[in-house]
């Protein structure tokens, strides 16, 4: 339940009620937003009456949430939540653009392609160093000295860098090297990986489940969000329905829809949910249009020849062509892409 307190209430008022709803057995998450002052009694709240909190000093009204997510749902928190990254912002009015390839290959490819990008105008680098494959044999990346490179391109083009975690056991090394844990589709039910991470503070990319809906999103999202970890940020992938054509059908739908439902940042992945290089300008398009905050886009320097994912990936020039696309229909939307270097910025895109 949400316990909202008075405009004037004072800080020794919303300390007793939050030592109310620790009595109870319930535990709190404040909110101090601009306007008001929210306290989350997050727990089984069913057979505990709103009463017991109404007349207490400073509150100005009790209410349920609806919803079965609690910390992740706008009736909670009303104002987006805005994450700061290096550098830039994602939920606010920049849209963050990160790209680079499926799986960190060679040092050689990972320092070309982060330049390429940053060039273009991405504003984050991503790259897979742990592989979630179908088959066993296929390849599975380099692991830590995957990590290392994709750190050395951090540091000669200042992008900070996404990657995903598969497991629990890689949290301490996964957090020593990246900017961002990416969770992926695989992964989005893995409640125990979804608890781990949500005892760190690094920011997190969790990404749609195969067959997931919108609420199974959420409340995935919930278990990072009830560890205390806030920095959530939640990916559209395209989800597997009945149509071949394409890899994944891509949830358009879910972009306005989860912006209505939660205030965590919505990022989109053209690259999984098509599968083909030609069809990802478009999605991306779309998707800004829709109102998502964010793109992760696959880009590799000859996707005929990557051991990962090559049919979705775009080839540098083509992601140059898409950011210019996709930031000028930000403009329209009234917001711009975050990044401010390279190419991007001398032909004024932002």
């Amino acid at each position: 339940m949400m316990i909202i307190m008075k405009a004037n209430a004072t800080p020794q008022q919303v300390e007793a009620v939050i030592e109310k709803v620790k009595s109870v057995g319930l535990n709190v998450h404040l909110s101090q937003g601009v306007e008001a002052t929210i306290i989350g009694a997050i727990g089984e709240t069913h057979s505990i009456p709103t009463e017991r909190f109404e007349g207490l000093d400073g509150v100005e009204i009790v209410q349920r949430i609806t919803q079965p997510y609690k910390l992740a749902s706008r009736q909670f928190h009303p104002e987006n939540t805005v994450l700061p990254l290096d550098g830039f912002t994602v939920g606010g009015g920049e849209i963050a653009v990160i790209a680079g390839p499926c799986s960190v290959e060679s040092r050689s490819q990972i320092l070309e392609t982060a330049q390429a990008v940053k060039e273009a105008g991405a504003s984050a680098l991503r790259g897979g160093v742990f592989k979630p494959r179908t088959s066993p044999y296929s390849f599975q990346g380099l692991g830590e000295e995957g990590l290392e490179l994709l750190a050395e391109a951090r540091e000669q083009t200042g992008l900070p860098i996404v990657a995903e975690i598969m497991s629990q056991v890689q949290v301490d090394v996964m957090v020593k090297y990246v900017d961002v844990l990416q969770v992926g589709a695989r992964n989005m039910q893995n409640f125990n990986l979804l608890r781990v991470i949500g005892e760190t503070r690094a920011a997190v990319l969790l990404k749609r489940g195969l067959s997931a809906t919108v609420e199974e999103l959420l409340m995935s999202a919930e278990y990072i969000l009830a560890g205390g970890n806030n920095r959530v940020m939640l990916c559209e992938r395209g989800i597997r329905t009945f149509e071949t054509s394409t890899r994944n059908t891509t949830d358009i739908n879910a972009i306005p829809v989860l912006k209505n439902l939660t205030h965590l940042p919505v990022i989109l992945d053209p690259s999984h949910s098509t599968g083909y290089s030609e069809y990802v300008a478009a999605i991306a398009r779309a998707g800004i249009a829709a109102g998502a905050d964010g793109l992760i886009i696959e880009v590799h320097p000859d996707p005929a020849k990557a051991v990962s994912d090559g049919r979705q990936s775009l080839k540098p020039e083509k992601f140059a062509e898409m950011v210019k696309q996709v930031g000028q229909i930000a403009q329209v939307m009234g917001r711009k892409l975050a990044a401010v270097q390279g190419e991007y910025a001398k032909q004024g895109w932002a």
